[in-house]
């Protein structure tokens, strides 16, 4: 009885995942690979945004001494801090971003049907998604940053107000910024990021879908393949747009900085003062640190995507664009007719 009524909740699943639209699958696929891999890689983004925003209590320490202190000082729960955050932002971004990325390739496809299936699709489309899905999210990244910006009291560390913490949690820090500076507060660094995420997002996929093009037929769904090509993909995207992040950091975090609420103003400013004060290896602060979180986050995403595609039964990208073409022609010849 109970294998019979587990095997009908099994079609129901399937009945509801076949009826669901196209880009409804590509959202859900993509909010799963970002949630899992924020979460695999959460304890060493807080430390990276720390060696970004807090310089001299913990890039002089180095990263064993990092993670010792905020273990000594917070307990394991410490490097999760502002981790619900950057799972409430990474699931819609990571949605969006790849739903978009499919979206707009389509899209591209469809009106450039004489456009080449290479590369530089994937970059274009890649990019664009990636300044889409900012522009929906990017209140949820800076709060995210704010809260793990804030440290224990116990710590003594510099730069706190009050050497107590600002923000209880997600929805305070909304408020408190909102009530602050209004919108515009809340886009507070948006600027960097979009400089920063049209050439990363779309790099990304270049060089994913790039090397994926390199790799034999019968080895293409093999996972370590797809781990291997999301590495290097991730490694090589974040190196060339590595600085513009550190300054979105520091735009961030600004007004919770007694020392640098004066001096950070726009993107610019901001980059010049960091690279004249703080020296031009700040802008590359924590990059060390980012190989080992990149690496196994997007390896991880891109990988965990594409099986959630194949799961919820979504074509893969060469099948999609032939049917797009298909159905163009069909129309056309259909209005001639």
């Amino acid at each position: 009885m109970e294998k019979k009524s587990e095997g009908q909740v099994g079609l129901h699943l399937d009945e509801i995942i076949e009826s669901m639209p196209l880009f409804t699958k590509e959202l859900i696929a993509g909010g799963v690979a970002g949630g899992f891999a924020k979460t695999v890689v959460a304890p060493l983004e807080r430390v990276k945004i720390l060696f970004q925003t807090r310089r001299d209590e913990f890039k002089s320490i180095g990263l064993i001494g990092s993670v010792q202190k905020i273990a000594k000082t917070e307990g394991i729960m410490g490097f999760y801090r502002g981790n619900g955050a950057s799972v409430a932002r990474i699931v819609p971004y990571a949605a969006l971003h790849y739903m978009a990325y499919e979206e707009y390739r389509r899209w591209i496809i469809l009106g450039f049907p004489d456009v080449g299936r290479g590369p530089v699709l994937d970059l274009v489309a890649g990019s664009i998604a990636g300044g889409t899905a900012v522009l929906f999210t990017y209140p949820l990244d800076l709060v995210r940053t704010k809260l793990a910006y804030q440290v224990s009291p116990k710590m003594n560390v510099q730069g706190l107000l009050s050497g107590e913490q600002v923000y209880k949690g997600i929805f305070d820090c909304f408020s408190k910024t909102y009530k602050e500076s209004g919108v515009r507060g809340l886009y507070r660094g948006v600027a960097p990021s979009l400089y920063g995420i049209f050439p990363y997002a779309g790099l990304k996929f270049y060089f994913y879908e790039e090397m994926k093009r390199h790799v034999p037929e019968e080895h293409k769904k093999n996972l370590m393949v797809k781990l291997v090509c999301g590495s290097v993909a991730g490694l090589l995207g974040q190196t060339f747009t590595y600085p513009l992040d550190v300054v979105r950091r520091q735009m961030q975090v600004q007004r919770l900085s007694v020392s640098h609420n004066a001096e950070l103003k726009g993107t610019r400013e901001t980059l010049v003062m960091i690279a004249r004060k703080q020296g031009w290896k700040q802008l590359f602060s924590g990059l060390s640190i980012n190989y080992l979180k990149v690496v196994p986050s997007v390896a991880i995403g891109f990988t965990v995507y594409d099986i959630m595609k194949s799961y919820l039964g979504v074509p893969s990208r060469e099948e999609a664009g032939i049917e797009v073409v298909t159905n163009k022609t069909s129309e056309q010849s259909s209005s001639h007719s």
